[in-house]
């Protein structure tokens, strides 16, 4: 099995896979997005979807569930009022009332990617 980083307040896993399509993501800008999902059975929380470069909000809200949980960042360009280009990445934590384990695991997976800087 792959490396994986302990989510220690709820007994999460999230695999290196989850890291790696971040670090693509930010310094690499393959993805425009990645969405993320916990697997129930070995409590790993897993790459669920990935977004081209070319995709944007609109596409990353299509492919959420309507019926499940899922977390996801997105990488948003935008230019300033000084004409700079600029990008930060947002975390979505999308939330099913049902679904408990989303809400009080997704603080841990910020954490993770803290030092990475999160919009």
């Amino acid at each position: 099995m792959a490396m994986a980083f302990k989510m220690a307040t709820t007994g999460m896993w999230v695999t290196d896979e989850c890291k790696k399509s971040y670090m693509e993501m930010k310094w690499k800008k393959v993805h425009r997005f990645i969405v993320f999902k916990i697997d129930e059975g070995s409590k790993l929380v897993t790459v669920d979807k990935v977004g081209g470069p070319g995709q944007g909000y609109d596409d990353l809200a299509a492919s959420l569930p309507k019926d499940d949980c899922r977390y996801a960042v997105f990488d948003f360009d935008f230019v300033t009022v000084d004409n700079c280009r600029k990008s930060k990445i947002f975390f979505i934590a999308w939330f099913v009332f049902q679904h408990l384990n989303y809400f009080s695991s997704h603080v841990a997976l910020i954490v993770i990617f803290s030092y990475h800087h999160l919009a």
